[in-house]
């Protein structure tokens, strides 16, 4: 009899629960892990999983999709031998949430669009026994300043609490702008680190209005800058230079030549 995907699924993720048990009762790395040591694992590993994401390698993409599933079932073997909660709690909890905020398809609310969709979701958030008191209490307050900057305004959106038209975002980053320049002019490091953050949370507001994603834009634009200084480097090590030697001039001589070649 052929086996169905479901059935392969069922049969693989059984083996998996299999195997955390053995090592947990057997391994003495495994079995003397906690939360809290797993925890800065968990966030090499989500790093990780970003990082094939961004090479589009489907590969590396479902390796590190295995590495973040063992630690969800670590995590909930952990909160099993605590008597706190297991693997079928973790499932059950996420089955009931998707189903509580997708009410139009599994209730009889409708929705004519993504947006509005998003907008459904925070509501409904915000009415769970469990959920969220306010509208941003789901931001976690580790997040990278960038992301949580985007998550943020997402949420905000998500109650309404927005932009009428998206072109005049533009007006606030020139606002944001002209009082940094003021109070670069004016000397002042605290109120220029302010306003330099009002800045980039101007342009990560009009990024999202454009669909743009910001952190994937500065990572792009992060690998753009090292692929082209690692040409300006290798190259002046060929000519058995040293950059520390080389005029601001020559360095750009070179690094447009870099950026020539990307095109």
């Amino acid at each position: 009899m052929i086996k169905s995907e479901r059935e392969k699924a069922l049969e693989s993720f059984n083996s998996l629960l299999d195997i955390m048990n053995e090592l947990r009762g057997k391994c003495p790395w495994d079995m003397k892990q906690t939360n809290e040591t797993l925890r800065t694992l968990t966030v090499e590993e989500t790093y990780e999983l970003a990082d094939a994401i961004i090479e589009s390698d489907d590969k590396l993409i479902k390796k590190e999709l295995g590495d973040l599933l063992l630690h969800i079932v670590f995590y909930s073997k952990i909160g099993s031998e605590k008597g706190a909660f297991d693997i079928v709690d973790v499932i059950d909890n996420i089955n009931e949430k998707l189903v509580y905020r997708h009410p139009h398809i599994f209730g009889d609310v409708e929705v004519k669009d993504a947006k509005e969709v998003e907008e459904n979701w925070e509501q409904l958030k915000l009415k769970e026994k469990d959920g969220n008191r306010s509208v941003l209490e789901g931001v976690p307050m580790s997040l990278p300043a960038l992301i949580k900057a985007n998550r943020i305004q997402d949420k905000a959106r998500g109650v309404g609490f927005d932009w009428e038209e998206r072109e005049q975002v533009w007006d606030k980053v020139e606002e944001e702008y002209d009082e940094l320049k003021h109070e670069i002019m004016e000397g002042n490091n605290d109120k220029m680190e302010d306003e330099f953050g009002d800045l980039l949370f101007s342009l990560i507001n009009a990024a999202r209005l454009y669909d743009i994603n910001p952190e994937n834009a500065l990572e792009r634009t992060n690998r753009k800058f090292i692929q082209r200084f690692n040409y300006l480097e290798e190259k002046t090590i060929k000519q058995g230079r040293s950059l520390k030697d080389m005029s601001l001039a020559e360095m750009n001589e070179i690094w447009n030549e870099a950026k020539r070649q990307d095109k």
